[in-house]
Parts: C-alpha cells; sequence; structure tokens
C-alpha cells in the first residue's frame, strides 16, 4: 500500500483505568491495496466486543486528539484499556495539530478474532497554513498481546491528490460485502466536489471510493456538503444486503443537509432530506440534518430504522450554533418519528451525536441521542414490536460546557459518554448504568480526552 507514514505505537502502562494522562469525475472501480498482511503469533479467541487481545473480555480506546505529544502540542494520543492496565497509542513522529484520536472505530478486519482499531487523524499535514488538514487513518491491529502497529490509509490508496480531504473525520465498520470480515468504511468531507467515502473490503485489500459524482449515486454538488462527515452501517430496507448512510449536513439551501443511503453491492443510492416523502418538517438553514446518523432496530423486526440527528433544527434563523434540535427515526415503511427534547431550550443542539444500545438488556435496541448544548444524553427506549418511548434524561456531572456527550459508545448495559469539555477541557469518560455517572479517566488541560470512544 502506498502511503506517505507509517504508523506506530507508544505504549505507558498505567495502574488503573481511572489514571489521568497527559478533480473530475472519480472512476467507479475498486482498486487493489498492495500490503502486507499482519499475521498473529497465535490466534485469538475473543468474543466480547472491542476484545484487542482476545482474553473474552472487552477492551476500551479513548481519544485525546489535542494531547501534547513529545512536545508537539495537539498531535493526539489514543489511551487503550485492557482490563485492568491503561496503554498509550500515538504516531512515531508525532506532528503538531494533527489531532491523533479525533475519531476511533473497532472491527475484525482480518478475520482473526482479535478485534482490530482504526484511528482517525483527520487534521494531519494541511496542504498549506491555516487549511484543512488532508488526513489519514492509522490501523493497529488486536493480537493475543494487544493491539500492533499496521497500515496508515489515506486518500492516494484511492488515486486522489492530497489537498485539504479531512480523511478520517468519520469512520463505521461492519461487513458490506458478506465475507465474514469487517470492511471499514472511511469519511472524507472535504474531499474536493463535496466530499467522499472510502469503502475498504476484503480484509481491507480493496478501496473504492464514493462520492456523489459516482455514476449510481448522481447527485448534484457543492463544495461545502460534506458528503462522508457521519456514517452507519445497517439493514435499513429488509433487503439482502447491508446498506450505508453517508451524512451531509451542509448539503441543500444553506446547510439544510442531507442523508444518502448506499447500497455498494447492488449500486443502488436514495438521497434522504426533510423534503422527502414521509419525513417530517421542512428544510431550512443551518439544520444540518444528517450530522449524526445511527442503525437501530428499536422495534425488534430485523430491520433498522434509520436515525438522523438534525442538531440545528429549531423555528428562527440565528447562528447555526444556537438551536434546539431535533432526531428523526425512518422507517422502511416511510414513516418518520421526529423527537425533540421536552422543555427544549435554545441552544440544547440535540442530536450531535447518535448511538445504538440494549442498556435495559430486553435484546431490543434502544437509540441514546445527545445534547451537547445542554451536556445531556437522553435514552430513547426500544419495545419489541412498538419501537421508541421517551426514558431517562442524563444530564452531565461536570456542567453545561463539559460537552457531555459528544461521543457515546456501549458496552452490554453500559454507556459510555465523552466529556471533552470537562475539566478545563482536559475532557472525562463516564460510565453510565441507569442513572448512575461514574468517571473512569479523566485527561490533563486541553487534551480533549473523550472526543472519541470504542
Amino acid at each position: 500500500m502506498k502511503t506517505a507514514a507509517r504508523a506506530g505505537a507508544v505504549v505507558i502502562l498505567l495502574t488503573s483505568l481511572s489514571a489521568a494522562g497527559p478533480l473530475g469525475r472519480p472512476a467507479d472501480g475498486p482498486r487493489r491495496v498492495t500490503s502486507t498482511a499482519f499475521t498473529p503469533e497465535r490466534p485469538c479467541h475473543g468474543h466480547a466486543a472491542a476484545d484487542f487481545d482476545g482474553d473474552g473480555r472487552s477492551d476500551h480506546a479513548i481519544g485525546a486528539p489535542y494531547a501534547t505529544v513529545a512536545g508537539r502540542v495537539r498531535a493526539g494520543a489514543v489511551a487503550v484499556s485492557y482490563g485492568g492496565h491503561v496503554g498509550w497509542l500515538s504516531m512515531p513522529a508525532p506532528g503538531r495539530d494533527a489531532g491523533f484520536g479525533a475519531t476511533l472505530v473497532t472491527g475484525d478486519f482480518n478475520g482473526d478474532h482479535c478485534d482490530d482499531l482504526a484511528v482517525g487523524v483527520p487534521d494531519q499535514d494541511p496542504p498549506r497554513p491555516g487549511a484543512d488538514g488532508t488526513g489519514v487513518v492509522s490501523l493497529y491491529y488486536g493480537s493475543p498481546r494487544g493491539l500492533r502497529p499496521g497500515r496508515v490509509l489515506g486518500v492516494r490508496d484511492l488515486r486522489r491528490t492530497p489537498r485539504g480531504d479531512r480523511f478520517g473525520t468519520a469512520l463505521e465498520a461492519g461487513d458490506l460485502d458478506g465475507d465474514g470480515r469487517d470492511d471499514l468504511v472511511v469519511g472524507a468531507p472535504g474531499l474536493s466536489g463535496g466530499g467522499g467515502v472510502a469503502v475498504y473490503t476484503r480484509g481491507l485489500r480493496t478501496a473504492r471510493l464514493i462520492t456523489q459524482h459516482t455514476s449510481w449515486v448522481g447527485q448534484r454538488t457543492s463544495e461545502t456538503d460534506g458528503f462522508g462527515s457521519a456514517l452507519a452501517i445497517g439493514d435499513f430496507d429488509g433487503g439482502h444486503d447491508r446498506e450505508l448512510a453517508v451524512g451531509a449536513p451542509g448539503d441543500g439551501d444553506e446547510a439544510s443537509g442531507a442523508v444518502t443511503v448506499l447500497d455498494p453491492a447492488a449500486h443502488r443510492s436514495r438521497r434522504i432530506t426533510q423534503d422527502s416523502a414521509g419525513v417530517r418538517g421542512v428544510p431550512e438553514r443551518y439544520d444540518r440534518f444528517g450530522t449524526a446518523v445511527a442503525a437501530v432496530d428499536a422495534d425488534h423486526d430485523g430491520v433498522d430504522e434509520l436515525a438522523v440527528g438534525a442538531p440545528g433544527e429549531d423555528q428562527t434563523r440565528i447562528p447555526e450554533n444556537y438551536a434546539a434540535g431535533a432526531v428523526h427515526v425512518l422507517h422502511a415503511s416511510g414513516r418518520d418519528d421526529l423527537w425533540t427534547l421536552r422543555r427544549a431550550g435554545g441552544y440544547d443542539r440535540f442530536g450531535t451525536t447518535l448511538a445504538a444500545a440494549d442498556l435495559n438488556g430486553d435484546g431490543t435496541d434502544d437509540l441514546v441521542a445527545s445534547a451537547t448544548g445542554r451536556a445531556a444524553v437522553q435514552v430513547l427506549t426500544g419495545h419489541r414490536g412498538r419501537g421508541l418511548s421517551r426514558g431517562p434524561l442524563i444530564t452531565s456531572p461536570a456542567g453545561r460546557t463539559s460537552q457531555f456527550g459528544w461521543t457515546l459508545a456501549a458496552r452490554g448495559r453500559d454507556l459510555y459518554v465523552g466529556a471533552p469539555g470537562a475539566g478545563g477541557f482536559g475532557g472525562t469518560v463516564y460510565r453510565v448504568h441507569g442513572r448512575t455517572r461514574t468517571p473512569v479517566q479523566s485527561g490533563s488541560d486541553g487534551e480533549l480526552l473523550g472526543y472519541a470512544v470504542v
């Protein structure tokens, strides 16, 4: 694989998880990526979520993209918890302002039963001072000895010249081609022409770029669409293939937003906006419909609903940071369940982040939606045969400026909530069980620990 850099790992063992850490149209066809595959020393046998070392227990990774590493401010680092101890990952040659750890996703990309970790570095290598980063994604492969450095992915894999693409802004993993291994999808919303997504399949040996210009997508574009800002894999139509939902919150008139559901296997797509049949509301300035997307089977019928965050939804035309926000839950039947917070405030930003989780253990997905402006997380409880009902509203123990809910991750009945603004923007991650909120790790001033959690 051709890359500009190669990832490495710096591991510092700590004693406890609670310890604080310091242009034209692209070709539609896939491209084979040449690389040396990672082969573990012995097979893994893990079956837990995010099990990096194959010991049968869930592990965790927490991004701190503004951490100072080797004297480089905002170079970024990732804390990885293996049971009772924590290690840190960083790039071997940390770059100032790179933002390593801004996004994270786990998946078994090589089929060895150890989960692997993909780390987004969307701010790395801006083409000129003050420009957006080109971005890369660093891979770390799971093994019985923990995560080991792998390849670095970038836009050169896609026959593109790096130019402020923000490659790695969004990450998603799931089996799109049915080969039993997780595929990796990378959002590059800054890609020239309105953004794009890279789909890595077949053990990440094949890379395909999908944009709004792709022949079977065929959409009109603007440079500010942000196509690839949010990603979710699910079965949204009850068909044979799994699909990919792609958020483009800058699309439409004055960033009203859009979501495109892609079926890469069948080469089908459908674009959804608030003008689409069955979708409630109307497109308005700064709604940013598609800022977050999630797949959630809230009625246990085997077909995923598509949850879409519109944190800019409001009845005013004031600047986009001041908005109540809303969450749309779109069913295959065409129905849209629209959710807002009770006693919504003018700057709640409800729908900034979405996640599916079974928090009550009844076997049916619940939907969790954050309102980062209020520093709160709303649980919408799923019910077999009935769908969602309003559950508890969980507020931040660190105040309204903590950005509580900036990122969300589920482990069984526990919900992990990132609050990168807590503690002077050092950041804190909380484990939420029921209504109990327990801090599990905090960062130092300015690290933004908790910006990403898996």
